[in-house]
């Protein structure tokens, strides 16, 4: 005996994301357990956390501590962490940025050091100047694109 199961593109779109979230509950909750914020993407989970510079060590260990249960959570839904793509970022303003620890943090079972930039989206000081940098560079290649093909149209026959 067989049976068919019919049912729209509609309905489909709209249970994505409601089974993302039942299935990422849990990751969600843990990573709260920690006082610290997750936020998650479709394939990506960020964890932010906040302290005063005094306090940075206990938040490093935190992190860690948090990083490891996220991995076990991981490996419990046959997932895993890739630990290779993992970034730590210290955020401060300017006047700040010499109170931010260089001390690598533990991810899993690789050490990470602390980078300046994450992914050409913000920088350490906040000012998003690679970001910015990043995407003027690629205006201008558009617009050298554009100025060869302009250049171009005009050899065309009309």
């Amino acid at each position: 005996m067989s049976a068919a199961v019919i049912c729209s593109d509609r309905r489909i779109r709209k249970l994505g994301p409601i089974l993302f979230l039942l299935y990422t509950a849990d990751l969600l909750q843990l990573v709260n357990c920690h006082q610290l914020i997750p936020h998650a993407y479709a394939d990506d989970t960020q964890i932010y956390g906040f302290c005063r510079p005094a306090n940075s060590a206990k938040l490093r260990d935190n992190v860690s501590a948090c990083i490891d249960e996220v991995s076990a959570w991981m490996a419990s839904n046959r997932l895993q962490l890739n630990q290779a793509k993992a970034e730590v970022i210290w955020c401060s303003s300017s006047r700040r940025q010499h109170q931010i620890p260089s001390d690598s943090i533990r991810i899993g079972s690789i050490d990470v050091q602390p980078v300046t930039s994450i992914r050409d989206l913000i920088d350490a000081d906040m000012t998003m100047r690679t970001h910015v940098t990043a995407v003027v560079r690629a205006c201008f290649a558009a617009l050298r694109q554009i100025r060869r093909f302009g250049d171009l149209c005009h050899l065309m026959p009309c």
